[in-house]
């Protein structure tokens, strides 16, 4: 799992599973105990997902949201939205809509 910033933006390529969530976790947490700033995960290199994963995703949304923050998806590949959806979290994390095109 490769994880970078740009801006206000956790970009995850690779593997995003058991093994990645304390990382992911740190980088999440770090930028939320900020007052500053909102976060966006940009999932588009993501490849798998696990439940545990998404889990890590569905406590931080909610831990940024009792701040008085917001943790939202961007660019989830199919499967990952897939598996949201297996793993009924699909309430508990939030997908940023893609923009229509002309």
């Amino acid at each position: 799992m490769d994880i970078t910033w740009d801006g206000d933006t956790l970009v995850l390529h690779g593997a995003f599973d058991v093994r990645s969530t304390r990382e992911v976790r740190d980088a999440i947490y770090e930028r939320l105990d900020d007052d500053h700033y909102d976060v966006v995960i940009d999932m588009a290199g993501v490849t798998t997902i696990d439940v545990t994963a998404l889990r890590l995703i569905a406590v931080a949304t909610r831990a940024a949201w009792l701040g008085g923050h917001h943790l939202t998806v961007r660019n989830p590949a199919p499967a990952v939205r897939r598996m949201v959806h297996l793993a009924r979290l699909a309430h508990a994390i939030e997908v940023e809509r893609a923009a229509a095109t002309a």
